[in-house]
This record gives structure tokens, sequence and C-alpha cells, in this order.
């Protein structure tokens, strides 16, 4: 799922090619992305983009004549910028979007279509949209961590709830938890002050760092290598790899479709955090320590 810093870098890629123009055409190719009927998709038409912004995890575009257009790309869902009128991809495309000065393309891999497009009427609309999280670059430490602390959860849960904190996924809150080497299984309600200081400023870094580094990739051409999974990454997407800072194998917490990585050296004193599918398999063989584990693959 496009993240924070990937939301950031696709608003100011298409401020570049957008702002100020005028929306001459929405072509939309699958029905279940437009999730409002009033006002219709027409209405935008012929209205010029007067400014984008980043909503958590949407982009939003306000219109002429206080319309807004509010897409959020959920887990699959990417932006392509191609010459005006381009066709939209069979199967993948969702969506094209046409300005003289090129067409962007809204397309979603795989067979569940969960990227949604809004057609909004005024700025309380757009507000409602709001999930509430503090934005994790704008809050002060103190704001930080009330909004940490609202519930009792695990920090997993806590950093991509967006109710709690803005624009973090599955992605960037592993790699926030590994750089504050803190388990993402641990309850917010136990964090210390020192801890939350520690997390407060990993959040800021990572965000940072990788927006920058986004940008620095795209230059002033458009987002083409939107991913979760990255070779820069220290533990996302890195199971079995050695850890960048103790060289421990990363692990995993499997559940549904994604995974937690985490290093245990690094984050839980050592100790394997236990993951559904193959603790139940193993039962009381399954390895508590790096070092149990590190035994097990020794006698095998």
């Amino acid at each position: 799922m496009p993240e924070l810093p990937d939301i950031v870098v696709y608003v100011e890629s298409l401020e570049r090619r957008i702002s100020g123009r005028v929306l001459e055409k929405v072509r939309v190719a699958s029905p279940s992305l437009l999730r409002t009927y009033d006002p219709p998709v027409a209405a935008v038409e012929g209205k010029r983009v007067l400014e984008l912004e980043r909503l958590g995890k949407r982009i939003i575009w306000r219109m002429e004549e206080d319309l807004y257009v509010a897409l959020h790309l959920m887990i699959a869902g990417r932006l392509r910028w191609e010459v005006s009128g381009k066709a939209i991809p069979a199967k993948v495309g969702l969506a094209a979007f046409d300005f003289e000065s090129g067409s962007l393309v809204l397309t979603e891999q795989g067979t569940h279509r969960r990227a949604s497009l809004h057609i909004l009427a005024g700025a309380e609309a757009v507000r409602a949209l709001d999930r509430g999280g503090v934005e994790p670059l704008q809050a002060t430490p103190a704001e930080f961590a009330h909004a940490i602390r609202r519930e009792n959860r695990t920090l997993k849960r806590a950093l991509t709830d967006p109710r709690f904190v803005s624009g973090i996924g599955n992605a960037y809150s592993d790699e926030i938890l590994h750089r504050a080497a803190l388990s993402p299984v641990q309850r917010t309600g136990q964090l210390s002050e020192e801890e939350l200081t520690r997390l407060h400023s990993a959040t800021r870094e990572v965000l940072t760092t990788w927006t920058e580094r986004l940008r620095e990739e795209t230059g002033e051409g458009f987002p083409t290598k939107v991913t979760a999974f990255r070779p820069e990454m220290a533990v996302h997407g890195k199971y079995g790899r050695p850890c960048p800072v103790c060289a421990s194998p990363v692990q995993r917490i499997r559940y549904a479709d994604n995974e937690t990585n985490y290093c245990a050296t690094c984050q839980t004193g050592g100790r394997l955090l236990a993951d559904r599918s193959l603790s139940r398999l193993l039962k009381d063989d399954w390895p508590k320590t790096v070092d149990e584990l590190e035994e097990l693959h020794i006698s095998t």
C-alpha cells in the first residue's frame, strides 16, 4: 500500500503536471471505484485544479467551484502519467483523468477492487474522510505520545491505525519499530517516556529519510516504482535475511494477507514472537529465542 512518503511524492509530481490545469474528462472503467454519486463525476469536468494535498493516504484535488476529487489507492492501486487520451489498460485499469498535458491513469492489480474515488462538494465533505490520526511529521512529542496512548494496543496496530497516526501502513511501521528498537507487539500502555521519545524520533527519521529518497529517485519524472518492498529497507520484506544492525536473521509474524517483519535481537531481547501458522504446526517444538532457532537450523 502506498504510504506517507509515496503519497507525498505522488502529490508533488502531480502538482507539476496538473496544478492550474483544466480537467477535461474523467473516464471510469470500473464502476466499483466511484463511491459517490452526488455531485456526479461530470461536475468536475471542465474545472481547473487549484490545489493538491495529502489527507492520510488519500490524494485530494481542490477544484474550482468548491469541488474536490479524493483518490485512495488502498493496497494495489497505482498511478501512471501517460500521453493525453491514452487508453485505460484492460483488466487492471480503473479510470483515467484527461488533461491537455497528459492523462493520469489509475490501475489496480489483483482481483479485489479496493481503490476508491470520491467526488465531493465543500471542504466539510473532505474533512469527513479524515480518520483523525495525528500527522506524524507535524505532531509534537506530546501530541504523538497522546495519540499512541489513546488505547492500549500493540505498537504495530497503533502506528497503522489511521485513527491514531495518519499515513503509516505495514511497511513503514516495520521500519520505524526497527529503528526505535521496539517490539511490534509491545503494548502502548507499557511504553516508558524514553521509549515514546525513541518512537517519535524514529517515526520522523524513517518517514523523512524515505520521502527524500523517493523524491531523489523520482526527480522531475513521475513515480513508476511505488512498492512496499525495497532493497534498502532494514526489515520489511526481509524475512530470513541478516539484520543490517546485528546480522541476526529477520523474523516475521504472518496474519491474513500481511506479515510483520522484525529483528528479535534488536527489538525483542532475542525472543521470537509466535508465528501462528508455524507455532500451530510445531507446538511445543516452536523455538522461543534466536539461539534456539539457530540450534534448530544446525540440527537439521
